[in-house]
C-alpha cells in the first residue's frame, strides 16, 4: 500500500515538474512509418526524456529489485509498458517480454548503458532487442539550462529543475542488423558534443 501511494505521488510529481520544462526537439524525427523504434540513452539521463512525445506506447526494462519494484509502479503510472528483468536476474525473461511487445507495435527505451554500467559504455541489450523485432535504434539524450545532479548515485542522475529549457536531441537511425556496442557508444556520445 505505501508503495502504492509513494509511485502515485512520485508520477503526480514527474508530471507537474516536466508541464513547467520549456522542451525543444532537436534532430530528425524518428522513423516511426518504418516499424518499432527502440530509443537508447545513458543511465542518469533519462528524466528529461518523460517530455518525449509518445505516439504509441513504449515499453520499458525495470530491474526485479525492490527499488526497481518502485520504479516499475512510478514507470506504469506515467503511461509505459513495464517490463521486469535486468542483466542480472530476469534478463532474458525481460528482454523477450520486451521484444514481444515491439513485435506488437510498441516502442522501446533504453538505458544502453546497462544496469551495471561502466557508465557511458554500450551493452548488446538494446542491439538485441532491435534485431529480434525489426526496429529501428535511434540514440537521444537531454540537456537542460538548469539541472538538480544526484552526485552521489552511481549514474550521476540528471534531474532538470523548474522551468528548465530542455532539449531532447534525437540522432539518426541506426540499423540495427550492422550495429555494434562500440557504434551506439559512439552515436549516443555524439549527442552531446
Amino acid at each position: 500500500m505505501l508503495r502504492a501511494l509513494v509511485a502515485l505521488i512520485a508520477a503526480a510529481a514527474v508530471r507537474l515538474l516536466s508541464a513547467t520544462w520549456r522542451v525543444r526537439l532537436l534532430g530528425p524525427a524518428p522513423p516511426y512509418d518504418a516499424g518499432p523504434v527502440v530509443f537508447c540513452f545513458w543511465h542518469g539521463h533519462q528524466a528529461g526524456l518523460f517530455a518525449h512525445p509518445r505516439p504509441r506506447p513504449v515499453a520499458v526494462l525495470a530491474s526485479l529489485s525492490r527499488d526497481g519494484a518502485l520504479q516499475a509502479r512510478i514507470l506504469a503510472r506515467l503511461g509505459f509498458d513495464v517490463h521486469r528483468g535486468s542483466s542480472s536476474r530476469g534478463g532474458a525473461a525481460g528482454l523477450k517480454s520486451l521484444i514481444d511487445a515491439l513485435k506488437r507495435g510498441a516502442d522501446a527505451a533504453f538505458a544502453a548503458d546497462g544496469p551495471r554500467g561502466p557508465k557511458h559504455r554500450a551493452k548488446p541489450g538494446a542491439i538485441l532487442a532491435a534485431r529480434a523485432a525489426g526496429a529501428a535504434i535511434v540514440p537521444i539524450t537531454v540537456r537542460a539550462s538548469r539541472l538538480w545532479v544526484f552526485a552521489k548515485a552511481w549514474d550521476e542522475y540528471a534531474l532538470p529543475m523548474p522551468f528548465a529549457s530542455v532539449e531532447i536531441v534525437r540522432g539518426g537511425a541506426l540499423p540495427a542488423a550492422t550495429a555494434e556496442p562500440d557504434d551506439l557508444t559512439a552515436a549516443i556520445d555524439g549527442l552531446n558534443s
